[in-house]
């Protein structure tokens, strides 16, 4: 399969296709992030996602609010443990999805490359919702759909706007606040899931 780089030598990057959520502590939302995303697309996928946080303190367990709320999506938080965000990490990502735009810059910042595949979350569900789903869906693999999705968003980058592009961090707040993030990050990943997930041809 052929893959784009963005003009990087797209270090530790191989086959298949990465998505890297991106927070500040790594144990509220990105966590819930990824783990929704493994629950959509399976772990033994060619998509896989990962996330890391720009003040991460490595090994932690998810708080246990998001924790919560991540049960009650069907996701699944068992082993799951906090990691710093490094210019490796985002580097080796094809996808990069922030909690916030200032995540986003972050990300960029340790690897500059990186920013014609960086989003927030709900930047790139409000603009995979404009893309037409028979553009992606005619790709047989998971991988190479993901990969046209990012293009597809790309293109439509600036010329659709979600009107709250940050989700807001919930950490120690209320179960409302927690709840609120959590259905923010499904809801802005409902569609590219779905795109992505699709096991055959329409």
């Amino acid at each position: 399969m052929e893959r784009t780089c963005d003009g990087d030598a797209c270090p530790g990057r191989g086959p298949g296709f990465r998505i890297l959520f991106v927070c500040t502590g790594n144990i509220c939302r990105s966590p819930l992030a990824e783990r929704l995303t493994l629950s959509a697309l399976g772990p033994d996928g060619p998509v896989v996602a990962a996330s890391a946080g720009t003040r991460a303190v490595p090994g932690r367990p998810m708080d246990e609010g998001a924790r919560r709320e991540l049960i009650l999506l069907g996701g699944d938080p068992e082993g799951f443990v906090s990691r710093p965000l490094t210019a490796e990490a985002v580097a080796a990502a094809d996808l990069v999805l922030a909690a916030s735009s200032e995540h986003r810059r972050e990300a960029v910042a340790l690897h500059p490359l990186a920013a014609a595949r960086a989003f927030t979350i709900a930047e790139f569900g409000a603009l995979a919702r404009a893309v037409p789903a028979g553009d992606v869906l005619c790709h047989g693999d998971p991988a190479r759909r993901a990969q046209v999705l990012v293009e597809q968003v790309r293109a439509l980058r600036g010329l659709v706007r979600p009107e709250q592009p940050d989700i807001a961090d919930p950490y120690r707040g209320s179960r409302r606040a927690y709840r609120s993030a959590a259905r923010r990050i499904a809801e802005s990943l409902a569609v590219p899931l779905t795109l992505m997930g699709r096991g055959s041809n329409p």
